[in-house]
């Protein structure tokens, strides 16, 4: 068990996995038959032995307690993390009937956790006679070239958007979408990779369908915006300059002193632009009232590092990055093991989402959406698509066109006519949902 002495739930397990094989795979080792030797300790850690096709058995061991999301160590040759062997571990456990017993690790899972706490100590105290000296000139001197650079690029990236107004959108159309990726490869060079983001997708308008010409407008406005933020940075609020950084392609990096809380984790999902896949991980510190986002990468296929599954509350402390919302933030020290809970973050009338996000827009105008937990809320249809009403029927939120997968059916479902707390993401599109809690009780339902 965890330190709060509460099992995961499967779903939270099987939200661990790589891919939909692995998740498959696993679910057939969560049971009995293949182990031998599984048990587990206060402290956040679960091990075993897994049958396998060899002569020996497979090794398998997980820390749950690490400050990252789990880690996992196996035997076997596979290269996804966690692996089937791992995620079938971690089913047996949540199964809660006895299958893995509290107890001692054994040697081989010792020798691993202690070689983990002793790096994650080295990390926390680093020798100074290692550390290399800063160089505040030299990085001064980086910083300014690169300042450089960008204004250089965006001043072009200006003239790019003159000559495209100048022309008409239909030039757009009939240009293709080479023009815009020839200017993105310029932003690149430039070193913005924010603006050459914004570029490509540019590119892709064009071909989204009818009421194209005016989404292309809306976006070139922004990207104007943007260009002219950068240009008269000096001249903006602190929070706004940095928005502006950011936005541009700047690295950031965490500030201020860390926030201790009972953080609940609402959503995690993940996406692919074809060469990085990025983790989305939402909190909500229930002393703080703070929504923080954690972001984490993963390249080459490779799922990313951290992993927090819904319904999960972990004690530990984020650093949040510099901005006008400062939303995201950055993973510390985490002093107990995550573990299931009943909490629930309080909620707000649809109005009030679309409020807050009209808000949120003030302070970074490049905002596609903002996270709002919606409470008492029904999902209903509307016409041929969905939206997610209040409960008295005085306002409703539309459900965003991406958003219409199986998590929708899956909200549906818990619903079943009756008010939903609905976590998600409120934006010009409509509301995403990505996680909801029944009327009563019961646990967080994902929805990603």
């Amino acid at each position: 068990m965890t330190q709060q002495g509460v099992r995961w739930t499967a779903d939270q397990v099987l939200a661990l996995a790589p891919d939909a094989p692995s998740r498959k795979a696993g679910s057939k080792l969560g049971v009995a038959g293949p182990w031998s030797e599984a048990g587990s300790s206060s402290e956040g850690t679960v091990w075993g032995l897994c049958k396998g096709s060899g002569s020996k058995p497979y090794q398998t061991i997980v820390d749950i307690a690490d400050s990252a999301g789990p880690a996992y160590k196996c035997s076997c040759p596979s290269r996804k993390f966690p692996c089937k062997h791992a995620l079938g571990l971690l089913l047996l456990w949540a199964g809660a009937d006895g299958a893995v017993p509290d107890g001692e690790p054994p040697a081989w899972a010792g020798e691993w956790l202690a070689g983990r706490r002793k790096r994650a100590e080295d990390k926390r105290s680093p020798s100074l006679s290692t550390a290399a000296p800063a160089d505040p000139e030299a990085a001064r001197r980086r910083a300014e070239k690169r300042a450089e650079r960008i204004t250089a690029g965006v001043t072009e990236l200006e003239q790019r958007l003159g000559d495209l107004l100048r022309g008409g959108t239909a030039a757009a159309e009939q240009a293709g979408y080479g023009m815009w990726e020839e200017t993105a490869a310029r932003m690149v060079d430039a070193q913005a990779p924010g603006l050459a983001a914004r570029v490509r997708e540019l590119g892709a308008i064009p071909a989204s369908g009818p009421g194209w010409p005016v989404r292309l407008l809306e976006e070139c406005a922004l990207l104007h915006l943007l260009v002219r933020g950068w240009l008269h940075r000096d001249g903006l609020p602190d929070g706004l300059a940095a928005t502006v950084r950011s936005r541009v392609g700047l690295p950031a990096q965490p500030e201020g002193p860390p926030l201790r809380d009972d953080w609940l984790v609402l959503a995690q999902y993940d996406t692919w632009d074809g060469k990085l896949t990025t983790r989305r991980i939402w909190l909500y510190g229930t002393e703080s009232g703070r929504t923080a986002l954690l972001l984490s990468y993963g390249a080459a296929g490779r799922a990313p590092a951290l992993s927090l599954p819904v319904g999960l509350l972990l004690d530990a402390e984020l650093t949040g990055y510099a901005g006008a919302r400062q939303l995201r933030a950055e993973l510390g020290e985490q002093f107990t093991a995550p573990a299931p809970t009943a909490r629930r973050p309080p909620g707000v009338r649809t109005d009030e989402a679309a409020a807050r996000y009209g808000e949120a827009l003030r302070d970074d105008p490049w905002l596609e959406t903002c996270p709002v937990t919606l409470s008492a809320v029904i999902p209903a249809r509307a016409g041929e698509a969905w939206q997610l009403a209040d409960a008295d029927g005085a306002s409703a939120l539309p459900v965003a066109p991406g958003a219409t997968g199986a998590g929708l059916w899956r909200m549906v479902a818990l619903s079943g006519g009756a008010p939903l707390t609905v976590f998600g993401e409120c934006g010009h599109r409509g509301f995403a949902p990505l996680a909801a809690w029944p009327q009563g009780a019961g646990e967080a339902v994902p929805l990603c």
